[in-house]
């Protein structure tokens, strides 16, 4: 075996990852995914996928399996037609679609933290965007784009001001969580105060909307927000190389060519607008994003949090959770968000009794 002098390799040796990997390239693209990963993702897709036809295929009125097939390509009776594809279809899709984008802003707010308890309805922001989504609400009215104005400008406001508060000499993680839950909290009793002072009929509407529902969900607010977690979220996977160098330490990133602060700021702003972009639309649903990324890296056995699985994870318990909702206390629909607070909170205590034994 020839020796090599250290820093170099070979041509041609193949560099051990820990990790079986995939390598795809072309003459201009090479990208390597995680064989593991891989593994994980298509069992959580084909889970997530077979529970949205359920929910497609189930309900006052239901149809078979073949009809919610036949709906996609125009074929299926008249009556089914119209419950799958404008009924029942916008609210699978935004299930789907908004579970994901929790999952991944989750996983953006937990790397740049590295603590599992650092998700957007921990540390404030899913509370922010739903102040400034009521202030528009109680105060301004209007459709959805003024929610979905008012709950960006909310979230980012308070991202700003979480960050802002918790910055001395760069971000710390702990210092993001510890000042986010005091921001919330202070927040939550303004939100508590605006309901109070409202109309009884907009305050019940808006204490529903708060507990984080897709009941009664459309195209026309369905459609918008999903190309925006669309473009958003492929925005993120763009800085996803550079979030994962930040888990290093900010000495081992800046080495690497990454600047840390405006790269942890970037971050901060794509993951609030993935989240103000769900809660626009559905209000505040929470402990998808705290709980997906922390599932999907025990699944993955990944060193760090990885977008895509996060992100698969998320769809799979906002659409389990939304069927959950709809059947459970049938004919009674219940707030998604109720749901997903039972499941996080278990887990919430899992987590932390898990924690404590650490210590």
């Amino acid at each position: 075996m020839s020796r090599l002098e250290p820093g170099r390799l070979e041509a041609g040796a193949r560099v051990d990852f820990g990790r079986p990997t995939a390598l795809v390239r072309n003459r201009t693209l090479s990208v390597r995914f995680d064989v593991r990963s891989i593994l994980v993702c298509i069992p959580l897709v084909l889970a997530a996928l077979t529970v949205a036809v359920v929910s497609l295929a189930t309900g006052d009125y239901d149809v078979s399996v073949p009809q919610v097939l036949q709906a996609f390509t125009g074929d299926a009776p008249g009556l089914a037609q119209t419950i799958i594809m404008e009924w029942r279809l916008p609210r699978v899709l935004s299930a789907l679609v908004f579970g994901a984008a929790l999952g991944m802003s989750g996983g953006i707010f937990q790397s740049m933290t590295r603590n599992p308890l650092g998700s957007p309805d921990i540390i404030g922001f899913n509370t922010g965007a739903y102040t400034g989504a009521l202030i528009v609400m109680l105060t301004v009215g209007g459709g959805y784009l003024g929610v979905a104005v008012g709950a960006l400008v909310g979230g980012i406001l308070t991202a700003l001001a979480v960050y802002l508060l918790a910055y001395r000499r760069g971000s710390q993680g702990f210092r993001l969580i510890i000042v986010g839950i005091g921001i919330s909290a202070m927040l939550a009793a303004l939100n508590h105060w605006l309901i109070l002072q409202a109309e009884l009929e907009a305050a019940l509407a808006a204490a529903v909307w708060g507990a984080g529902t897709l009941n009664g969900i459309t195209w026309e607010q369905a459609a918008p927000a999903a190309v925006v977690v669309v473009v958003v979220g492929l925005s993120t996977l763009a800085v996803a190389r550079r979030m994962q160098l930040l888990e290093m330490g900010d000495d081992a990133a800046r080495a690497l060519g990454v600047r840390a602060e405006p790269t942890r700021l970037l971050l901060l702003i794509l993951g609030v607008a993935l989240t103000a972009a769900v809660t626009a639309v559905a209000g505040p649903i929470a402990f998808v994003a705290l709980a997906a990324p922390q599932l999907a890296r025990r699944l993955t056995r990944s060193a760090g949090i990885t977008l895509v699985p996060s992100a698969v994870m998320g769809a799979f318990l906002l659409v389990a959770s939304d069927l959950a909702a709809q059947r459970l206390f049938a004919p009674i629909q219940l707030p998604v968000g109720v749901v997903t607070v039972c499941i996080g909170g278990i887990y919430l205590v899992w987590l932390l009794a898990k924690e404590a034994r650490k210590s």
